[in-house]
């Protein structure tokens, strides 16, 4: 029962994908070794490792999370080391984000206005305005903020985290509306945080996409195209 139900909701979709991830390199409890060997046996195909950074660790983070790439060719899937900026000062994410890109991150994902946390004001479209890949858990963000994402190539994350999925359903419709593109990540912490493709396209589903559009987010993701 367990495998139809698996095939009736996931299709023709083969992928698992998440670019939202931490490790003991901010507040995660896994060393990346672990994480991404826990992230091949649920049959991910790319990973994004992006600890939380401000100025004060980027270059620490970046440095030590990077050598995870050593894994690269002995795991079936894309291995990205990134960040997430967070709590960072709207006015300060451009230096930072160029910083870390510089740097070596291969992802750069801001920690969007949630509705369970303080994040600043005006982070959402700070974020989308210089144009990072991932606004993560963006909670009631504007049309207005939706459409600059599109502009910019910025991706929507539904995510799988408690609390900061409460606006999930806001998000999808938002990102239906401005046709902005959406993306599913776990924003995982711990083991139990990861999540396989199943569950995946069950987010997407339940946060107001139809069928084929929760499965179209991971056939039709960004990352492979690189």
């Amino acid at each position: 029962m367990r495998e139809r139900t698996l095939n009736y909701l996931t299709g023709a979709v083969t992928i698992m994908i998440d670019l939202h991830t931490h490790t003991v390199f901010s507040d995660g409890e896994l060393i990346p070794s672990e994480l991404v060997r826990r992230a091949e046996v649920l049959g991910y195909r790319a990973i994004g490792i992006t600890d939380h950074v401000d100025f004060t660790n980027v270059e620490q983070v970046i440095s030590s999370v990077s050598r995870v790439k050593d894994l690269q060719d002995v795991v079936n899937m894309k291995i990205l080391p990134g960040v997430e900026l967070t709590h960072v000062p709207p006015e300060k994410m451009e230096k930072l984000a160029t910083l870390a890109r510089r740097l070596g991150a291969e992802i750069v994902v801001v920690h969007g206005e949630t509705t369970v946390e303080p994040v600043r004001p005006g982070t959402n479209r700070a974020a989308v305005e210089i144009g990072v890949d991932i606004l993560a858990h963006p909670g009631f963000l504007t049309p207005e903020e939706a459409e600059l994402a599109r502009e910019n190539q910025v991706c929507l994350e539904l995510t799988a985290r408690a609390g900061h999925n409460i606006t999930n359903g806001h998000v999808a419709r938002i990102a239906r509306e401005t046709g902005a593109r959406l993306v599913v990540d776990t924003d995982a912490h711990s083991p139990n945080d990861l999540i396989d493709l199943k569950r995946g396209v069950e987010i997407a589903a339940g946060a107001g996409l139809s069928l084929e559009a929760a499965r179209r987010i991971f056939s039709d993701h960004p990352i492979m195209k690189l």
